[in-house]
Formats: structure tokens, sequence, C-alpha cells
């Protein structure tokens, strides 16, 4: 099979780079056209920056890396550094980066790749809020029928939210721009808190991290190590959840996963609830199914491809 054509859109955030590190150790089944770099777990400045410096971990310095939005469609940027450190990459101690960041904006990127490519070849993948995603449908509606596929993390249904009772972060910072993805008529894979809180990086499984030896695999086993602690003792977890790698994983293997084509809305309107992804699991409206949420997966599966696959880099 032909490596599947992908843009990586995030807002880096340690999960987000070992998101992108598997795609980068994956050439027989990812080609990476971009990354485009959105405003999430920290402003956009330092997600152009921490995308450079995983680029760089890895020894990929000819992959293009876009600046997008700096803020969200309709509300004040809400970050993340009380959970990813003031960098947003905070934990292993990496140099500043020395490749450049591409000239034009990532939503122009974004809507020229798909009219480039032929229509179904090129998924999109985002990572934090979709702001970049929405505002690309928005001024190019075009090319909503030319995208394969949008594999995103996102959400919550029986895990409720992640930043509010009910609302995951990535959801709530930008869920108007949410709420256009959903309704674009793009084919949507979701993988919600109910998958990524299943995806525990325990102490044996860091440890694996750690013993690959090569610069990524102690990067990454430090980067777990920093981003843990919030979780362990939000959940009293044995470890963190790696939401975005789920993405990556997907792609890769998307047997490791399971879950249902159901109907999901995003609330924007309650301030109370606002960001709430309403999946709609039990079919108990009539509202058309536009998604696959996923429910499951398969932990130890996805440890054993994800050790594998960075032990490459």
């Amino acid at each position: 099979m032909t490596p599947r054509k992908i843009i990586i859109d995030t807002d880096p955030g340690q999960d987000d780079a070992v998101a992108i590190l598997l795609a980068l150790a994956s050439p027989e089944d990812i080609e990476l056209l971009g990354i485009t770099c959105v405003a999430g777990n920290v402003p956009l400045d330092l997600t152009t920056r921490n995308a450079r410096i995983v680029c760089e971990l890895a020894g990929k310095t000819d992959v293009k890396v876009f600046a997008g939005c700096d803020r969200p469609l309709g509300r004040e940027l809400v970050t993340a550094e009380h959970v990813h450190g003031k960098t947003g990459l905070d934990g292993p101690d990496l140099p500043e980066p020395t490749m450049p960041l591409q000239d034009g904006h990532a939503v122009d990127f974004i809507i020229d790749t798909l009219r480039d490519h032929a229509p179904g070849t090129v998924t999109l993948c985002p990572l934090g809020p979709l702001t970049n995603i929405a505002t690309a449908l928005e001024k190019a509606p075009d090319i909503a029928n030319r995208i394969a596929k949008i594999v995103l993390m996102g959400g919550g249904y029986f895990e409720g939210g992640n930043i509010t009772p009910v609302a995951e972060f990535n959801i709530y910072v930008d869920p108007q721009a949410a709420d256009i993805v959903v309704k674009s008529g793009v084919p949507i894979v979701i993988m919600p808190l109910d998958v990524t809180h299943k995806a525990l990086v325990t102490a044996a499984r860091n440890d694996a991290f750690r013993n690959i030896g090569s610069p990524v695999g102690v990067a990454v086993a430090q980067m777990t190590e920093f981003f843990e602690r919030f979780d362990k003792e939000k959940y009293g977890s044995e470890g963190a959840p790696l939401h975005d790698p789920c993405v990556t994983a997907y792609l890769i293997r998307p047997d490791l996963f399971t879950g249902r084509h159901i109907n999901v809305e995003i609330e924007t309107q309650s301030e109370l609830t606002m960001g709430m992804t309403v999946a709609d699991w039990w079919g108990v409206t009539d509202r058309a199914p536009n998604a696959t949420f996923m429910g499951d997966i398969d932990a130890d599966g996805f440890f054993s491809l994800l050790t594998e696959r960075l032990a490459r880099l």
C-alpha cells in the first residue's frame, strides 16, 4: 500500500510531539506533507517553535512547518501551561530550532495542498483546537469534498471533560470551530478522552521508551514524566494519557481502536456546558451520524507500536 498523505495540525504539547514523532518514524504508512500550527496548549509562537524542535529531534529538518491562527474564531484564547509547562514542551532539555518556518499562512497551505492533490487523497489530522481547519473550510468551501478524512483528537462522552466538567480542552478552546468541522460533511474519526484515558504511560511503558537509548527515546520518556504529574494528581491514575498519538496510531493500525458511527454535535451557546461534545452513543435521537466516535483501544498494542516505531528515529 502507498503511504497515506497527511497534514498534522497541532499545538505541541508533549503528547502532540509524540504523535508527530510516530508519523515521522512511519514512512511506509504516512507521508507527512506538512505541519500546521495553531494556538492552543501554548500561544502560537511557542507551538511553531515546538513543532520545529520535534522535527529536528527526529532529524527531519525538511518537514514544512507553517504558522496558523493565533486565536479562536470567537473567544479569547485559553492555554494549558498548567499541564504542559511554560514552553508547552517542558521536560527534556532540547535546543532551540534552527530550521525555518515556511512563508505563508497554515490555512492557505491546507487549502492549496488539498486543491493540488487528487480528491480523497489527503487526510487532515488535527491534534489541537480546530481553528485552522474550520477557517480553511470557511475560506474555501470546495475543499470539503477533497478531504479524504479528518482524524482528530478531541471531545469526550463517558469521560466527560478535562478542562471543564463536560468539555475536553481542544474542543473547549474553539467550540465554534469544532462545530463547523463536525457539520462539514467530511468523513470524521474522533479520538475522545474515552479512548485516550486508556492509553496510559505506566512506569514500565516509560522505561521502554527510555531503554530505546536514543535521543528520541530519552526525550519522550522525559516528556511523559513531566506531563504525567498533572494527570496523576488529578485522576489518581498510574500514568499520563497519551492523547494525540492515538490519531497517528489509528492511521497505521486502525484495528487497535473500536467505536461507533454516531451523531456528534458541539455545544456553542451555554457557558455552563460550552465545548461539550454531545455524542449520541446510544442512538436516542434521529440526528444523522456524522462521525466515527472511538470508544476503546488495545493499549498494549498501541504502546508496542509506539515503542517499535520510535526506536527507528
